[in-house]
Formats: structure tokens, C-alpha cells, sequence
């Protein structure tokens, strides 16, 4: 590696300093629906391009937009009014309609799938209309994907982050949107939709947490026993999150904090099908999560939505997991590492296997030195390069979440 670089890490630890702010929009929330519908897409698509081809070829599915429907809410259930519409774009490689489906049903077919696998209460057909927008790529683009090199080149000039290890509130508020939307609590709290926000701020040794999650109102009859369980959902929150507590002294929580007693429909946050999507609120690619589920605000970030981009070009998708990886590789096999951050800048066209930069933040142990960590990142940061190939086939099966 050429372009290397290692320094380090300026300023206390994350989890040291008076303020840390970590956000996670929940599995049903309309940006995160967009970013994991579009990569559901991309990678049927992948399948479809090996299957027919024998290889991967050019589509980016990374510009999705799900516009908001409209539906009647009623203590005791209501209905949808007009369905939500998903537009999916950008670029895809067609395939000769001889062949089998276009790439236009080889999307509505993975985004209804998706839909139907982790929002049981959304019908994909009924609740869902779908805009298809992929249209052929430009031939310099297409081209990179012409070369049939092992390791192709990168289809944009583009930087990436990634840092290890999570702090504690970010551990934390992950477990609090997974617990909610697990199978366990849903099937013990079928009122509960998967639409669910977390917000955590930590003031010193004390958390807070403000989520919004909407109860369903064919569950609910009237505004007392809307009041009644969501009091019940939060103390069970608290309780299963306080056996996780470590350095954090105190926790508090607010469920749905724009929720009026007296105000009756206005004043409760209800849905028909579990999503802000149903009337509230619209979702698109790259407003949610990073890869690794958070956003979190003391910490680097890239402005590249690895949802949808193909997994075998796009540093913005490839580097952007990749940095993830590779920060928690060398926190966990790495003696004397205590945090550290990952960048990878591409240069279009150049083999992605080449970064045009790699750089390394590390904050060291007491008693560490530089000197003492910095072969065995280089070495292991070389490892995850030569193996390029096999990484990208990962990425395009699905084995890492974007979201």
C-alpha cells in the first residue's frame, strides 16, 4: 500500500466525552424500508445477472423513494386510503426479454418479497404501488464491467469510514429497536408496530432515550387502553435495558412523546399497518442508517448511501462496509488498540483493491505506541484487500446488512 496513512486519535474516547447523540431509524421506518427494499433489489438482480450471464453486471438501484399513502385511523381499526408508491431507480443493465422477466419485474418482485418477509401488515400488492425508473447505464460505466478482470475497477471517485469499537450508548440503543421489533415481542405484543425510532442523548453518566413506535389501532379500542400499553411497552423496555447497563448510571425513556391525554385520535400515535410510511411520513435511500445500523453523531461518517449500488464496483457500497469490517478486525486482533477509525478513498477507475488512500485513525492503550500497532494493520488491512474478490461476492449474496 502506497497511499497509507496512520496517526493518532486526537481527543478522549467517544464514550468519555459530556455528550453523545446516536439515532436508529427501526426496521418499518419509511427510509429504512427504502434502503433495505433497494437492496433487496440489487441483490436479486445480481442473481438473476449470474444465473444469465455468468456474471454481475452493471445497475446501481441506489435512488428509491417511498411517497406516503393516506389511511383512516379509528380506535378498533381503521383502513388504508390509497397505497403507498415506491420508486425505484437508477441504473440496470437490461436483460433480452427472451431470457426471462426485465429488470423492471425482477425489482417488483424482490421489493414485494421483501415487504411481505419483515412487514407482515403491509400487503405488498393491495397497500404497495411500484414506479420502475431503471434505465441502461452510460457506456464509459458500463464499460468497467466489459474488462472481465478479476477485480474491477471503481465506478466513482469516492471515500468511506468506518470505526470500532461501539460505545455504549450505541450498543444500547440497538438493543432497544431490536428488541421491540423482535419476533418474541411482536408475538407477545401484536399491537405494536415495526415502525421504530430511537433517539439516545447522554449527558455524562445519564441516557436518555425518545422513541416513537405506533401502536395498531385494531388492537386498541379507546384512548385509556392506548395509554395503558404503551405504560406497560415502556416498562418493559426499561426493565430488559437495564440489565444491560455498564458505565451508564441512569436510564429514562419516553415512548411517543407527542402523545396529548384528552386529545383522542389527535392526541395518540396510532397506525393501520405499523408505518409513518401509511400517511405520515415519506422514506428515501441514504437518510437512514449507516451500514452498521446507527447514526451517530460524534462519530466520522461518509455521505454515501451503500444501499442498492452494486456490489462488485461501488466503493460507495463496497469501501462503506468494508472500513466497518476491518475497524472491528483490527479492535478485536490488534494488542494495544482501544478504538480506532477506518478510511478508504477510491479513485474512479482505478482496481478497487487499490484504494487511492488508506487512512487509520488509532487511539492506543496505555503504554502503546504507533510504532507498536502500525504493521499489523498494515498486514491485516492487506489481507481484506487481497481477498477484494470473495468480499464482493459476499456482499452481492447479502451476508452484511446496509442498514
Amino acid at each position: 500500500m502506497d497511499h497509507f496513512h496512520i496517526q493518532q486519535m486526537p481527543g478522549p474516547p467517544v464514550s468519555e466525552t459530556d455528550v453523545e447523540i446516536v439515532e436508529r431509524k427501526g426496521l418499518g421506518h419509511p427510509d429504512t424500508i427504502c434502503d433495505a427494499v433497494m437492496e433487496a433489489i440489487s441483490q436479486s438482480l445480481c442473481q438473476a445477472y449470474l444465473e444469465r450471464f455468468g456474471s454481475i453486471l452493471h445497475h446501481n438501484c441506489d435512488k428509491g423513494l417511498l411517497v406516503a399513502g393516506q389511511v383512516e385511523r379509528r380506535f378498533g381499526g381503521g383502513r388504508v386510503l390509497e397505497p403507498m408508491r415506491l420508486v425505484i431507480g437508477d441504473r440496470a443493465t437490461p436483460f433480452a426479454k427472451k431470457n426471462g422477466p426485465e429488470v423492471g419485474e425482477i425489482a417488483i418482485e424482490a421489493a414485494r418479497k421483501w415487504l411481505q418477509e419483515h412487514l407482515p401488515r403491509i400487503d405488498p400488492v393491495r397497500h404497495v404501488t411500484y414506479q420502475v425508473e431503471l434505465k441502461p447505464g452510460s457506456e464509459e460505466l458500463l464499460s468497467l464491467f466489459d474488462r472481465r478482470q478479476n477485480v474491477l475497477g471503481a465506478n466513482d471517485t469516492s471515500a468511506a469510514v468506518g470505526y470500532a469499537p461501539l460505545s455504549e450508548t450505541e450498543r444500547l440503543v440497538l438493543e432497544a429497536e431490536r428488541y421491540l421489533n423482535s419476533p418474541e415481542f411482536k408475538k407477545r405484543h401484536p399491537e405494536t408496530g415495526e415502525d421504530v425510532k430511537v433517539m439516545a442523548v447522554r449527558t455524562r453518566q445519564d441516557l436518555a432515550l425518545t422513541i416513537a413506535m405506533p401502536l395498531l389501532d385494531r388492537y386498541v379500542q379507546s384512548e385509556k387502553g392506548y395509554f395503558e400499553r404503551k405504560e406497560k411497552i415502556q416498562g418493559l423496555l426499561l426493565r430488559h435495558l437495564q440489565g444491560s447497563l455498564k458505565e451508564i448510571q441512569s436510564l429514562s425513556i419516553s415512548l411517543n412523546a407527542l402523545d396529548r391525554p384528552g386529545a383522542g385520535m389527535a392526541g395518540t400515535y396510532l397506525s393501520v399497518i405499523g408505518t409513518s410510511a401509511e400517511d405520515a411520513d415519506s422514506g428515501e435511500v441514504g437518510r437512514g442508517n449507516q451500514v452498521n445500523g446507527l447514526i451517530a453523531l460524534n462519530r466520522p461518517r461518509g455521505s454515501e448511501a451503500a444501499a442498492g449500488k452494486n456490489p462488485i464496483s461501488h466503493v460507495g457500497k463496497i469501501y462503506s462496509v468494508l472500513t466497518h469490517l476491518l475497524a472491528d478486525r483490527l479492535c478485536r486482533q490488534v494488542k494495544g488498540l482501544e478504538e480506532v477509525s477506518v478510511w478508504f478513498c477510491s479513485r474512479i477507475g482505478d482496481a478497487i483493491d487499490q484504494p487511492l488512500m488508506v487512512s487509520v485513525q488509532a487511539r492506543l492503550r496505555e503504554r502503546f505506541r504507533i510504532a507498536d500497532v502500525e504493521a499489523p494493520i498494515r498486514r491485516m488491512i492487506a489481507e481484506e484487500l487481497e481477498r477484494m474478490p470473495e468480499f464482493c461476492r459476499e456482499l452481492a449474496s447479502g451476508r452484511y446488512s446496509v442498514c
